[in-house]
């Protein structure tokens, strides 16, 4: 049985601490199944081709899965249909979580977020500035257990422009919304999220390209040749991502219901 990660007495005054105390919702037995079958025989789209993804047209490439790249950099693959969310729901969640209580980043994942903090929470915070973009440029520092006990994270969120992107294709039908970053860590990683409408609500694409870095502006592999990523990171990262957006698309339709006072 899993153990809930530590709250405070303050936290547990909060409208949204129900949350923290529900169970996690289940993830799909289909995925499940995917994370005990081993590694993707179908790589992911290369990095260098990330482009593809953001356009919907890496059809050929892994979905749903994890594995290793011939290049020894490993990958995550993730789709996630979530009912009743908007794209207006999820710009707002990525700035709402890195400020204000720790609570916010635990609720998403009660057993294995402590918390999630944005470097330049004045920015984030300012009316002025469009919610989805309140991500560029801003750093969040992250504790999270994605397997391995509880780890240091720095994730750089950066624009679309920066992380490399063609921005003509956000906000179609493709591609409504999106984030992406560049983690230092452990294990140097790159990400994208992108969500389109789908049925009543949203898909949720996720994509991590493990052992990427940048470095004096370039997006660059770091990963040695001859040497390749062990094949149990992508796999723990996995099965903590099937985990945690699972509980997102239970919990985020009905928080946003519930707050009145949706400032970030």
């Amino acid at each position: 049985m899993s153990k809930k990660v530590g709250v405070s007495a303050e936290e547990r005054t909060l409208p949204y601490f129900h949350f923290f105390q529900q169970d996690l919702a289940p993830v799909d037995p289909k995925k499940l199944a995917v994370l005990q079958g081993g590694p993707s025989s179908v790589p992911a789209v290369p990095f260098e081709k990330r482009q593809l993804f953001l356009e919907g047209k890496d059809g050929e490439y892994c979905q749903v899965g994890y594995g290793v790249a011939p290049n020894g950099t490993g990958f995550v693959c993730n789709e996630t249909y979530m009912p009743g969310v908007t794209s207006e729901m999820m710009d707002w969640w990525f700035p709402w979580h890195s400020v204000g209580s720790d609570l916010r980043y635990k609720i998403w994942d009660p057993d294995d977020h402590y918390f999630a903090r944005a470097d330049r929470a004045d920015y984030v915070c300012d009316p002025q500035v469009p919610v989805n973009q309140k991500t560029w440029g801003v750093n969040h520092y992250i504790i999270e257990d994605v397997g391995a006990g509880p780890d240091f994270l720095k994730l750089c969120f950066k624009s679309p422009a920066d992380f490399g992107y063609d921005s003509k294709v956000i906000g179609s039908d493709l591609c409504q919304s999106l984030v992406c970053a560049i983690g230092e860590g452990n294990c140097a990683a790159a990400m994208t999220h992108k969500w389109y409408p789908y049925q009543d609500g949203i898909m949720f694409c996720s994509r991590f390209w493990i052992g990427y870095a940048l470095k004096d502006g370039q997006y660059l592999k770091a990963v040695p040749e001859g040497v390749q990523i062990p094949v149990f990171v992508p796999q723990g990262l996995f099965a903590h991502n099937i985990k945690e957006f699972s509980n997102l698309a239970a919990i985020l339709p009905k928080l946003w219901s519930e707050l009145e006072d949706k400032t970030i």
